[in-house]
């Protein structure tokens, strides 16, 4: 693609160094010994090291926890490294950790945790030592670099559990996935489980765990950053839609750019995210300003999630519905 062409259909955020040190006025710094009350860190970005202050956040208050952790890979945040260690040190790790991340979550409340085909033993093993397994959802990443000796990692899992099994929030109505009809199906001359509409034959079914619409973020989407392994903001919105009550609040241990936080807000919940990265943070702050004008999510529109390659079609329900927002308001 032509070079100048690439450069102004990029829509990666970037800082400058203004808005650098505006955002950075932005965050919450705890410090040790401190005490902190839930108005202190809701719809705040937390700028610290987890492990420095985990112990200071207040016990089960939070709705939904979102952990998306570094994987047992060696890789470069920005200037910290993580580095990739023998499955045993690696699930050492993990309980160093998650069963504090447990206690923060309300006695009905739900947690999914981010992983990869190398790790996700160790992911198992550390869920059921503290949660009640419900589900792995599997999600397909059309990205990634392909392998010479192995098959391409074209996948990731998210593992979901509860504290109480009998006692959770999951709205399964607010997570329906609609799908293009290829071969319609009629008897008596109508469309059976599925509708005809002006811009074509659909099909609303329930989510399966299996997820195969999901994109990367990338370039020339408006919510790409520059971190190395950002969630796309349609599968957090999935995750806070179902697991989320309307109002409620979505923790984030492992922030990065904000996803979690942005999601939420776009989506009438509460949030808080810890992430020790200063630029990572600015770039949450920045992303929480743009939604304040802009809650669109790519692959959600008109209360469904879309397959892949729709944007055409939501792009027209989304200017039939601004044009009928006009005329009610006339």
């Amino acid at each position: 693609m032509n070079n100048k062409i690439t450069t102004r259909r990029n829509k990666t955020l970037t800082l400058t160094q203004e808005e650098l040190k505006m955002f950075s006025t932005k965050l919450v710094n705890l410090k040790n010994n401190q005490s902190v009350e839930i108005n202190d860190i809701i719809n705040k970005t937390v700028n610290n090291n987890l492990f420095e202050v985990i112990d200071l956040l207040p016990i089960q208050f939070a709705d939904l926890i979102f952990i998306d952790p570094p994987y047992n890979l060696t890789k470069n945040y920005h200037g910290f490294t993580f580095q990739s260690s023998t499955d045993e040190q690696y699930l050492d790790y993990l309980r160093s950790w998650f069963p504090k991340v447990v206690s923060l979550l309300k006695p009905n409340g739900s947690l999914y945790l981010c992983g990869d085909w190398k790790c996700t033993s160790a992911l198992q093993t550390v869920m059921n030592e503290n949660l009640t397994v419900l589900n792995r959802i599997t999600w397909q990443r059309e990205k990634g670099r392909g392998a010479m000796h192995n098959w391409k990692n074209g996948m990731e899992d998210i593992w979901y559990g509860v504290k109480n099994h009998n006692d959770y929030y999951f709205n399964v109505e607010a997570v329906k996935i609609k799908r293009k009809v290829i071969a319609p199906y009629k008897i008596d001359g109508k469309p059976k489980d599925w509708e005809e509409t002006e811009i074509g034959n659909f099909r609303t079914t329930y989510p399966s765990n299996f997820w195969d619409d999901i994109s990367i973020p990338y370039w020339s989407m408006s919510e790409n950053t520059c971190h190395p392994t950002q969630k796309p903001e349609k599968l957090l919105a999935k995750l806070i839609l179902a697991s989320c009550p309307p109002n409620g609040i979505v923790f984030d241990p492992f922030l990065g750019s904000g996803t979690s936080s942005v999601v939420a807000k776009k989506l009438n919940r509460k949030y808080c995210g810890v992430e020790m990265n200063e630029e990572y943070c600015c770039w949450a702050e920045k992303r929480l300003k743009i939604a304040e004008k802009n809650p669109i999510i790519q692959g959600y529109t008109d209360g469904v999630f879309w397959e892949r390659n729709s944007s055409s079609i939501q792009q027209k329900l989304q200017k039939k519905s601004a044009f009928e927002d006009f005329l009610e308001a006339q």
